[in-house]
């Protein structure tokens, strides 16, 4: 399938967002986690968008595309920023899912 790569790493990152959320709702300070779990659901919903997107073969996906690297960019650096392993693991995703953006961009 065209785009495959893309759409692979964009669920990829839906699922580690998803589970990063979700994560920290259970931990002690969740107020320290407000912006993590926004910022998750945030990427989450991004890249499930573009994902569906670049699955229909819409040929304008550019914007979508550029927009979603913004929000994995964002995602990762705030996930990269808590020392959970959920967090890193989120924030691994993100950048992987950055890069195959940049790269269908490119």
């Amino acid at each position: 399938m065209k785009n495959s790569k893309l759409i692979k790493a964009l669920n990829n990152c839906v699922a580690h967002c998803n589970y990063c959320a979700d994560a920290c709702l259970d931990t002690d300070d969740i107020k320290m986690m407000v912006d993590c779990i926004r910022t998750d659901r945030a990427c989450a919903e991004v890249c499930s968008t573009t994902a569906k997107l670049l699955a229909a073969n819409y040929a304008d996906a550019q914007g979508m595309v550029a927009y979603c690297h913004s929000v994995c960019k964002k995602c990762a650096d705030e996930c990269a920023g808590h020392d959970h392993q959920h967090c890193q693991d989120c924030a691994e995703a993100c950048r992987k899912c950055a890069d195959a953006c940049e790269a269908y961009l490119a």
